[in-house]
């Protein structure tokens, strides 16, 4: 079963998450980026769906350590946000993220 690493601090969009994904995949989560970061590091998901304005680590900060990072760079990175702002897919992108969500 594939495995996808939710970062989200918020636990009721965190739950929703899981509930939608937890029949198809192995689904493990984190409440901020650099506890997304440890669990990445460990557990090596197939996908990271990652908040970008987290506790502790922002989702920005976490996405450009996953991607410099030789063990976790090859990870798809979906960023899941509720900005919506013209800027803000290509700023994801810059930062390593290979798809963005608005939530």
């Amino acid at each position: 079963m594939k495995k996808i690493l939710i970062v989200e601090d918020v636990e009721f969009n965190r739950d929703l998450i899981v509930q939608l994904l937890e029949d198809t995949y192995d689904v493990i989560t984190a409440a901020d980026g650099a506890e997304g970061l440890q669990l990445a590091a460990r557990e090596h998901p197939d996908l990271i769906l990652m908040d970008l304005s987290l506790p502790v680590m922002d989702g920005w900060e976490a996405t450009r350590r996953l991607k410099e990072n030789e063990r976790t760079r090859h990870i798809p990175i979906v960023a899941l946000t509720g900005h919506a702002l013209a800027g803000h897919a290509e700023g994801a992108r810059q930062a390593g993220c290979d798809s963005f969500v608005t939530k």
